[in-house]
């Protein structure tokens, strides 16, 4: 339990200007993100039958977890909640994107999913700040560990 708890409430947050810093950057490149999974999910009909399956899923399938990772995890990352939880699908989308789809190269197009995996990787290792829903949660659970005691 104890390792699970430090995964998804990491250590305490860093100071005031570096969790304003990271939620400046939480709804950014969220936002940006989110444009991404919108735009998908409006065109599914269209995009559903060509949509690439790097890992043999099919196209369906694949694009219903690119929507998934892109859309709905967006929105919970921006708020900050399960941060690093979500940030996992994020991080997996982006490196199928770069590796498979882009093969690995910036010079075939996969620039735009190089920086999204390099910033989500980062953000991941910074953690979500002191301005998130995992610090309203853990603070709330160290209070009601404390009451048992």
């Amino acid at each position: 339990m104890n390792i699970l708890y430090r995964f998804l409430f990491p250590e305490k947050p860093k100071s005031r200007y570096f969790s304003i810093f990271l939620l400046a950057l939480r709804i950014l490149f969220g936002i940006l993100l989110l444009s991404h999974g919108i735009q998908k999910w409006a065109h599914f009909e269209s995009l559903s039958t060509t949509f690439p399956d790097p890992l043999g899923i099919g196209s369906v399938f694949s694009l219903s977890l690119a929507i998934f990772a892109e859309l709905f995890c967006s929105i919970f990352f921006i708020a900050g909640f399960l941060y690093r939880l979500v940030l996992l699908p994020m991080i997996a989308t982006m490196a199928i994107a770069f590796i498979f789809v882009h093969s690995g190269s910036v010079a075939n197009g996969g620039e735009l999913a190089f920086i999204y995996l390099a910033m989500f990787v980062l953000l991941y290792i910074a953690g979500p700040g002191r301005y998130s829903f995992d610090r309203v949660i853990s603070y709330g659970l160290m209070i009601s560990q404390k009451q048992t005691i």
